[in-house]
């Protein structure tokens, strides 16, 4: 099987293709589109992703240096296994550094800070009401980005980046609770800082990513590897 068609657009043409070619194949893989088993053919996927074979070469030779993909020899690329307990492990990463970096956003943000965090979460709702995952997910981007920015920690902001790479944003952009859910959370993430109520922050940094991870553990656990 290689990746669905329904699942790809044809990705814009930029230096860092590869990167958005294995930012593609890790999201199917991770939410389980591409499934444990399942072959990812040079030609076929190229072709569906509208590029030429060397950014897909490329994109999964990173994926099998982060033993998402195995090489077969003559036959191409192989879905690795993958756990419930893989994913859970994805997000907890994830999770810690995000509160470290609210914490110390909380420390540092000012009132004009907050304001522009409002503003970018205004957005979101109105991606949100739109129904358009590209902008959800460009929206939900945007206003982690800035809070990013507050907590004045760029290294610790660049892990976080790395970690979210395993996160299928689109998947997520396309469900109508997820949405909702970013929106109200975010809103209590902003009254918090203004608070200044540490616990607060710290559960609202949380919720988000413990939801995000039983919206994609309930489908994970339906799927079994291909026989």
């Amino acid at each position: 099987m290689t990746a669905p068609a329904r699942a790809s657009r044809g990705l814009r043409r930029r230096p860092q293709l590869s990167e958005e070619v294995a930012t593609h194949l890790r999201g199917l893989i991770i939410s389980g589109a591409l499934r444990p088993g399942d072959f990812v053919r040079l030609d076929e996927t190229a072709a569906e992703l509208g590029v030429s074979v060397t950014p897909v070469r490329e994109a999964l030779l990173t994926l099998r240096g982060e033993g998402l993909v195995q090489s077969v020899p003559n036959r191409g690329y192989v879905v690795s296994p993958l756990d419930r307990g893989d994913v859970a492990d994805i997000f907890w990463l994830q999770k810690q550094i995000a509160v470290e970096l609210a914490l110390r956003a909380l420390r540092s943000a000012e009132p004009a800070d907050l304001e522009r965090l409002s503003a970018l979460n205004d957005a979101l709702c109105l991606a949100v009401e739109s129904g358009e995952a590209q902008r959800i997910a460009d929206a939900e981007f945007e206003f982690h980005r800035d809070l990013n920015r507050i907590a004045a920690s760029p290294k610790l902001a660049w892990f976080l980046y790395c970690a979210a790479r395993y996160t299928p944003y689109r998947l997520y952009a396309a469900d109508p609770g997820w949405g909702r859910l970013a929106v109200a959370s975010h809103a209590r993430l902003i009254d918090a800082f203004r608070r200044g109520d540490r616990a607060e922050v710290i559960a609202q940094t949380e919720v988000q990513f413990d939801d995000a991870v039983a919206r994609l553990l309930a489908p994970l656990d339906r799927i079994a590897p291909r026989s």
